[in-house]
């Protein structure tokens, strides 16, 4: 029988986002290291495993947030929702971010030369995004819609022209990888976007900001890494 420390973190997740405060406190990363078993990451950060199932337990019972079980969602659905909520979501608040960003390197960039870092992981994290959520709503979202209508109407469907979508979901979750892990650092280099003692407005709200981006950037990903790709694996090879 399989127990709670075999379970993947990703999966835990996806049964109750609630979860995720629980692994945020303990640093351990759901949404792109969600494949790991909870066991493996709690070993990883030299953590008692069994506190932290404990506190999993607890909220595992707690309401969902917003009570949305995105698990019972049709994949047409939760592509469509994760395109007009965490899409539109960041090309809003990329440019903004890059407006800040330069303003910050120019008036305090002298005395706080860490943004200088921030800005060029930023900028190229708004760039892999991007170029990342076109390729999803293009290629990938379109080919996830067709198979969830035909399963609704038990219609057959065609192989899609990049074989399975098991080939552009790796490409995917490559890149959510590589932006996940740019955050990261930004978060470290940020001091968790803690702005400093001489820090503006502008530098308050910027910080706020990339916290709230990175925050909603987790959301994004995990509904993706744990929920949406996997559930599609399965669907093609349900239908196929």
């Amino acid at each position: 029988m399989e127990t709670l420390s075999d379970k993947t973190v990703g999966s835990l997740v996806a049964r109750n986002y609630k979860t995720s405060a629980v692994f945020a406190k303990h640093g351990i990363d759901f949404c792109c290291g969600g494949g790991r078993s909870l066991a493996d990451a709690c070993a990883k950060k030299n953590l008692d495993l069994e506190q932290v199932e404990g506190e999993l337990a607890v909220a595992l019972e707690q309401k969902q947030e917003g009570g949305a079980d995105y698990n019972t969602w049709p994949l047409d659905l939760l592509a469509g929702y994760i395109v007009k909520t965490h899409h539109r979501y960041v090309a809003e608040k990329i440019p903004m971010l890059r407006t800040w960003l330069d303003k910050l390197c120019k008036v305090h960039g002298e005395r706080h030369p860490e943004l200088f870092q921030i800005h060029e992981l930023f900028f190229n994290s708004a760039d892999e995004l991007e170029g990342h959520m076109q390729k999803e709503e293009l290629v990938l979202f379109p080919v996830i819609r067709q198979m969830a209508q035909a399963r609704q109407e038990g219609k057959p469907t065609e192989r899609p022209h990049f074989g399975t979508v098991q080939n552009p979901i790796a490409m995917m979750e490559h890149e959510h990888d590589l932006v996940g892990n740019w955050f990261k650092e930004i978060a470290r280099l940020s001091g968790n976007y803690a702005p400093p003692a001489d820090g503006c407005t502008t530098y308050r709200v910027g910080f706020a900001t990339l916290k709230e981006f990175e925050e909603d950037l987790h959301k994004h990903i995990h509904l993706e890494n744990n929920i949406l790709f996997p559930r599609a694996i399965a669907l093609e090879k349900e239908l196929l």
